[in-house]
């Protein structure tokens, strides 16, 4: 069979499928759980070192140095519970959280580089404390000599708070806010620059450059210059918020206005401004280069120097992470393959224990198709291929014990079947060749031997109904007395010729039963023949019957009883395994009291108790020989167990070797007679 087809290619198909479903979806849903829970404590352990870059971010673009760093990173790693360390490029130690005397090593990659001139956008972006950060990715703190001294401060914060004041007198939700530099400027709620257009309420003081940013702003327009210069290009004008352009109204420095009383301001003068220059987008990116160029070589004495910042754990651990790569993705490769390889090897081994009981009772079932006795299978442990095993061994049992039962039926019924048909042979041979006168002893002999011959017929026909099942009984009330009486007095001729006496001793108080009284008087003359048979001369058989409750003590006084059959079985078991030897099986044990008996008592030489559990089955006979003149057919006691069964009753026999047997048909009582 192939192995596509077989019990165990099925198994092993479906343990696979099963195994790698199952893998592929605990796989799934550990990847989806895990994958959840790293990006969520990523998210957290991100935004906590966003929060810490940014706070020394913000160190470096407002000290030149790193001195006094230690008290910044401790207190940021007793907020986050972190292990926070900064040290130089080449990776000398500027400060350390960790608190052990040895500090564990740190990790060979950075967590990010602080540099207020180079600026890390993804953590800038996720820091909710800082100031964005430029197009130059410069960190907007890092104001360098931009920071205005405390006079111009002053001076620029009356100028902003009287021009939010006029703002908010005007309708508008005006407030100060002071950038890094210390330059204050006024924010307003909502945008509606028309409307601030149309008002009185000027900042062109405000947002005029101080003397300390012009002269931060020359200084940074030298350096652009300069960058520009090199690349045959000319210089260009920066305000305060480096822009350049058409953008730029600068007034010219000997312009610059100063501040003037608020009455007088309408009739001041419009400062002078330079025409327009035209600028194309190869431009604009040479210049933007060159000014952020400038701006770095500018604030590059105000600020710190690069370090490496390092955030992990105190045990030295780094951020979690989940990382597929290729290496993870062999690793779980292999322990899915290595799952599934235990899977299809327990269940090839499961499958082979499975299947080997069943390829045993397959060749023991084709064992039996082609004739041979033994087909048994071999039986062990106690699970359901086990119980079918045995099951498979009893039937191989029971049908060996039929098949022995029939070969020895047959050679049985051939016997019987030859001897009257030899007989009559050799009385018509010997008639035909003038041996023999046909007088009328001689027909009466050959008729005798027909008759014998129609009866083995008739018995064969009866027990063939009763094992198919189709044997009919017309039951009707019975008197069991009458009966007895009737069956005594068609035996009589019989037992007188054998001198044998016979007498019937039925109770008066027996009641009806229930039966075909055909059927019934064919079961009492079958056994009234077997025992005036087996009955020397001078013997008695003796009829008798009673109500089950009457028998109790009667029964139990024999020894040697065996009882066969039951409504609606079939004993045809060679051994007798349906019966029971032995003190106290006898009819009024077991059964209730409402039961009729009918025994048949003879003064025989008796039955051995090795041979009592077989009287019943078909062609047994106790004169092994079969010789005619001490024993019949051996079928009249099987049909008498059958009859008895189509009755709803049993048939049972008791005996002690020397003294004699008791039959005994026990039938259900039907009403107690009027």
């Amino acid at each position: 069979m192939p192995l596509r087809r077989s019990l165990l290619g099925r198994l092993l198909g479906v343990s696979a499928l099963v195994a790698a479903c199952s893998v592929a979806a605990t796989a799934w849903l550990a990847v989806q759980t895990t994958s959840g829970a790293i990006r969520q404590e990523q998210g957290r352990n991100l935004a906590a070192d966003a929060r810490i870059y940014d706070t020394l971010l913000g160190y470096a673009a407002q000290n030149p140095t790193w001195n006094g760093v230690d008290a910044t990173v401790r207190k940021l790693a007793e907020e986050s519970g972190r292990r926070i360390a900064l040290t130089t490029q080449s990776r000398q130690l500027l400060a350390d959280s960790a608190t052990a005397e040895v500090p564990p090593p740190l990790p060979p990659q950075a967590s990010a580089v602080v540099d207020p001139l180079s600026v890390d956008t993804v953590l800038a972006a996720r820091s909710t404390e800082g100031q964005g950060t430029a197009a130059d990715r410069i960190d907007p703190r890092a104001v360098g000599p931009f920071l205005l001294p405390a006079a111009e401060r002053t001076e620029l914060r009356q100028l902003a708070e009287r021009h939010a004041i006029c703002l908010n007198r005007s309708g508008f939700a005006a407030d100060v806010v002071v950038g890094p530099s210390g330059r204050p400027r006024v924010q307003m709620v909502g945008n509606a620059p028309e409307r601030v257009l149309s008002t009185k309420c000027e900042s062109f003081d405000l947002d005029a450059p101080t003397r300390t940013e012009r002269k931060a702003l020359d200084a940074l327009n030298g350096l652009a210059d300069a960058c520009l210069e090199r690349q045959g290009r000319g210089g260009v004008r920066l305000d305060q918020n480096l822009f350049w352009g058409d953008q730029v109204t600068e007034p010219r420095q000997e312009e610059r206005p100063v501040p003037v009383p608020e009455d007088a301001r309408e009739a001041r003068a419009a400062p002078a401004v330079e025409p327009p220059r035209e600028f194309t987008g190869e431009d604009d990116r040479a210049i933007a280069s060159c000014v952020g160029t400038a701006r770095s070589e500018q604030l590059g004495s105000y600020v710190a120097s690069p370090a490496l910042l390092f955030i992990g754990d105190e045990g030295g651990a780094t951020v979690p992470g989940f990382d597929l790569s290729p290496a993870n993705t062999a690793k779980i490769a292999g322990v899915a393959a290595l799952v599934l390889a235990l899977t299809v090897g327990t269940s090839v081994l499961a499958g082979a224990r499975l299947v080997r009981p069943l390829h045993a009772l397959t060749g023991a079932a084709q064992r039996m198709r082609d004739g041979e006795e033994s087909a048994s299978v071999p039986v062990s442990g106690d699970d359901e291929i086990a119980r079918l095993a045995a099951a498979f061994n009893d039937m191989s049992a029971h049908r060996a014990r039929l098949e022995e039962q029939r070969r020895a039926m047959v050679s049985d019924v051939a016997h019987e079947l030859r001897t009257p048909l030899s007989n009559i042979r050799g009385w018509l041979e010997a008639a035909q060749d003038g041996l023999a006168d046909p007088d009328p002893a001689f027909v009466s002999s050959l008729l005798e031997e027909a008759v014998q011959l129609q009866h083995i017929i008739d018995d064969l026909q009866d027990l063939a109904a009763a094992d198919a099942g189709v044997l009919r009984v017309h039951p009707e009330p019975v008197r069991v007395g009458e009966l007895l009486a009737q069956v005594a007095a068609a035996h009589q001729a019989r037992a007188d010729t054998a001198e044998v006496t016979l007498r019937v001793a039925a109770d008066g108080q027996v009641p009806e039963v229930a039966a075909d009284p055909v059927r019934l008087r064919q079961a009492v003359g079958n056994l009234v023949s077997n025992a005036v048979r087996h009955t020397p001369a001078g013997g008695t058989v003796t009829l008798r019957a009673y109500g089950g409750g009457a028998a109790g003590g009667c029964a139990a006084s024999r020894s040697g009883a065996v009882f066969e059959g039951g409504s609606g079985s079939d004993s045809g078991s060679p051994t007798g395994d349906e019966g029971e030897s032995g003190s106290g099986a006898g009819a009024g044990s077991g059964f209730p009291s409402g039961d009729v008996v009918i025994e048949v008592a003879d003064t025989g030489t008796g039955i051995p108790a090795e041979d009592l559990p077989y009287v019943f089955d078909r062609f047994w006979r106790a004169e092994k020989s079969r010789s005619r003149r001490t024993g019949g057919s051996g079928l009249g006691l099987a049909i008498v167990r059958k009859l008895a069964e189509a009755h709803g009753g049993t048939a049972g026999a008791e005996s002690t070797e020397g003294e004699g047997s008791v039959f005994s048909i026990r039938l259900p009582g039907s009403a107690p007679t009027p």
